[in-house]
């Protein structure tokens, strides 16, 4: 069940920096005030009521999108002895979701959260449950695309948890940005647990417990997050404003997530088919479990620091050295040593977080007020179809030259991404 990033009702584009301590002109807060803006980022940012709440079911939430493809494979690998077959039906749900997400996130910006999340979720948890049906009852192979297709309803519960942060920390772009940076390590967390949680499941119990596990978490997070009706964002009504893909400077900043996610694509099948080659094939997915470490507690270094105030320029830094890790693991493969190609990856995922966050901060800035949840789905979107395109780009370079040679797809996926950054059009 793919899931999506969506960001709704924030004013970031009317919102001017906090005064800080020490600016020429600003006052010395007090009080309550001053403890605040002494206090650790994270602890700051946990201090709004309400956030521990939301934050806690949202994770619940999210801990399935990790588990939902991994489930799928397996199950139907096991029942109907394809991986093609499998393959294809998480496919058609990735497509599926391309389509209809734009239309739910629109859903989301027009009345709510919790009037969009619930039935949404209850749509995507029945489409799991007949996948799982169609599954042990052997019923057609199409039966199976029908009912993983199904799925695309399911609601952005990381972009809707990025929406309250922007709501509650409106005006605060220093809280905002430990916001995205604290929301970013929890996506690395989720892919980081929820394949481990699936493969145990579905093989020490039986092939659909994954399945069956990810559905109750995701109805019973999203129940948890939408009755947290005091931080969540009012809903905005239709307007007349442009399509977030008119605004200026978002085209290119699609292009830089859409190679960005043909960098997370790539890798993940050539270090697979790297380990498998190795003779360590079960090993492959706890290696790139140490990339998403990397990029997670970057994410949270990132997320405790006061960044520069130039976001295009952030950006152009971040994929730039983004660049030069994706070096890295290419280097490593050359040793033939599975364990020294693990510390390339968890070195060379420090600055994915970063990027990313950045990223999704530069598309709130850019998306018209009133239609961001569509600007946020239409960038998760492009990272999406990177994603898609990475995968097939690296297993085309696996089979046709070697997997050390595999290597150099995101690395230059990386390069185009930061030629996307250095285009003219790029934002100001």
């Amino acid at each position: 069940m793919p899931q999506l990033m969506t960001v709704s009702g924030s004013t970031l584009v009317l919102a001017g920096p906090a005064p800080y301590e020490g600016a020429p002109g600003a006052r010395a807060p007090r009080g309550p005030r001053a403890k605040s803006r002494r206090a650790a980022p994270y602890r700051r940012l946990f201090a709004v009521p309400g956030a521990r709440a939301f934050t806690l079911g949202n994770l619940v939430a999210r801990l399935p999108m990790g588990m939902f493809s991994v489930s799928a494979v397996i199950m139907i690998a096991g029942s109907r002895g394809s991986y093609a077959l499998a393959g294809a039906v998480t496919a058609t749900g990735l497509a599926a979701t391309a389509l209809v997400a734009p239309w739910t996130a629109r859903l989301v910006d027009r009345h709510g959260q919790a009037r969009v999340a619930v039935p949404a979720t209850a749509i995507a948890v029945l489409g799991s449950l007949a996948l799982l049906l169609c599954v042990r009852l052997d019923a057609p192979d199409w039966t199976l695309f029908a009912s993983y297709a199904a799925t695309a309803t399911t609601p952005n519960t990381g972009g809707m948890s990025r929406a309250r942060w922007a709501h509650v920390h409106r005006g605060d772009p220093a809280a905002l940005h430990t916001a995205n940076s604290f929301e970013q390590a929890v996506d690395e967390l989720c892919f980081m647990l929820g394949p481990v949680a699936a493969a145990f499941l579905c093989t020490g119990l039986f092939p659909e417990a994954g399945t069956l596990a990810g559905a109750v978490l995701l109805m019973t997070g999203v129940l948890i997050f939408s009755a947290q009706r005091a931080t969540e964002p009012p809903p905005a009504p239709r307007t007349a404003v442009r399509s977030p893909l008119r605004s200026p400077g978002l085209a290119p900043l699609l292009a830089v997530f859409l190679a960005t996610g043909a960098v997370f694509g790539s890798m993940e099948v050539v270090t697979l088919a790297y380990a498998s080659g190795l003779g360590h094939g079960p090993s492959g997915g706890a290696v790139l479990a140490l990339q998403a470490a990397g990029s997670g507690a970057a994410g949270l270094v990132y997320g405790s620091v006061r960044p520069a105030r130039s976001l295009s320029r952030r950006l152009l830094l971040c994929v730039g050295a983004m660049t030069a890790l994706m070096c890295l693991p290419l280097l490593a493969a050359t040793t033939g040593s599975l364990v020294v190609l693990a510390g390339a990856l968890l070195l060379a995922g420090a600055a994915t977080a970063p990027t990313m966050v950045t990223g999704m901060t530069l598309v709130q800035r850019l998306t018209p007020e009133g239609r961001l949840n569509e600007g946020m789905t239409l960038a998760v979107t492009a990272i999406l179809g990177g994603i898609a395109a990475g995968s097939a780009t690296g297993g085309w370079l696996t089979d046709h030259t070697s997997t050390t040679a595999a290597y150099l797809a995101p690395v230059c996926a990386a390069g185009l991404a930061l030629v996307a950054c250095t285009t003219k059009a790029r934002l100001r």
